[in-house]
């Protein structure tokens, strides 16, 4: 078999990693893309130890970026999430925090230039059309990753990423609420079906029978938990106006308690066939809204914050995920601006990655 390479810088963005590649060195069709990402990430094995994916959907996620031709964006963000362990590519959403490493690998691969020592990238989210800015760390004219935050999840720390969300309401469906109300029920327990930088069905842990403070090994060892969540997840999905998402990751899931170490609304994120480790970023501004908005599952549970912006402090289970959320009220209805998160990335590696020479 013989074999041709695609060059890729391999980058940690905030608690997942994976693959950034140039859309150009890829082909345009979208089969021909996934049948490559298949390969990279080695999907189909519960190790993906054919490729270089991690064995969890934190560690099997793609960045495909460009440079945008739309004045006042620097850079399209095209997100693909491989399954690990089915040969199928998810380009229905995007990823926060494989977002965090755009804007560094951007100025890496030479798209856009540095402007001092910080560098503002504008991005396209090209799967939803969220646009973010992300200011890099770039002293002396390069990207600097040594730094002194600390994010849960990561060991150690390294140079702050800051990403500002804009226009993240209704990024699927054009609405926050595409149910056209704050709760429904579903199967006999109270959802919310929001959609703020990401489609997600939201339920107090209670009403699923757990406390909504487990260990994430805890909850993937719970196969009647996501059995009722699915069975859930497929009508909401079906409310939302996604159709049948049996084969989609949108809505993600959400179960919620009522706060234990002094954040505001503890969450248990679902990507959403397994556990999340911790809170993606673009989940961690649904939830926020959901811990904001009136009439919602949240209501009883979460610290209110009536002010804004505000930091929203999410317990997740290593730790917590703070977002500033820029709104207003008018009456019971939440405004919803912007929100912003600081979090970090890192380069682990750089060169090519191998593929069939053939393309199948």
């Amino acid at each position: 078999m013989s074999q041709r390479g695609i060059p890729f810088h391999f980058m940690r963005g905030g608690t997942s990693r994976g693959p950034y590649f140039d859309r150009a060195d890829l082909p345009e069709e979208l089969d021909a893309v996934s049948d490559i990402l298949v390969q990279v990430v080695g999907a189909g094995n519960p190790l993906n130890i054919d490729g270089i994916g991690g064995g969890d959907a934190v560690t099997t996620k793609v960045a495909m970026i460009s440079p945008s031709a739309e004045e006042g964006v620097d850079i399209d963000y095209f997100f693909g999430q491989v399954s690990p362990m089915e040969a199928m590519v998810d380009y229905g959403p995007t990823c926060g925090n494989i977002l965090v490493g755009v804007g560094p690998a951007a100025i890496e691969k030479g798209m856009v230039a540095v402007t001092g020592d910080t560098t503002k990238v504008r991005i396209r989210a090209v799967n939803t059309g969220a646009l973010v800015e992300a200011v890099v760390q770039t002293p002396g004219g390069v990207v600097s990753y040594a730094g002194d935050v600390a994010i849960d999840g990561v060991p150690g720390t390294a140079a702050p990423v800051a990403l500002n969300f804009l226009d993240v309401v209704g990024s699927k469906s054009g609405t926050m609420f595409p149910t056209g109300k704050p709760k429904d029920v579903i199967g006999g327990v109270d959802v919310t079906c929001i959609d703020v930088a990401m489609p997600m069905m939201i339920v107090r842990a209670a009403d699923f029978g757990i406390t909504g403070y487990e260990s994430k090994d805890a909850l993937n060892d719970m196969p009647d938990l996501f059995a009722r969540m699915e069975a859930v997840r497929l009508e909401a999905g079906r409310r939302m106006g996604f159709g049948d998402v049996t084969k989609s990751v949108t809505p993600k899931i959400g179960l919620i308690a009522a706060p234990r170490d002094g954040g505001h609304l503890a969450v248990r994120y679902f990507m959403p066939w397994k556990a999340h480790p911790t809170l993606a970023v673009t989940g961690s501004q649904c939830v926020a809204a959901c811990a904001l908005a009136s009439g919602t599952v949240a209501e009883g549970l979460a610290v209110p914050a009536d002010l804004g912006p505000a930091v929203i402090r999410l317990e997740h289970p290593l730790g917590k995920m703070e977002v500033t959320v820029d709104f207003t009220r008018d009456g019971h209805v939440l405004n919803f601006r912007s929100a912003g998160v600081v979090r970090t990335a890192r380069m682990i590696a750089r060169g090519e990655v191998m593929v069939r020479a053939d393309g199948k």
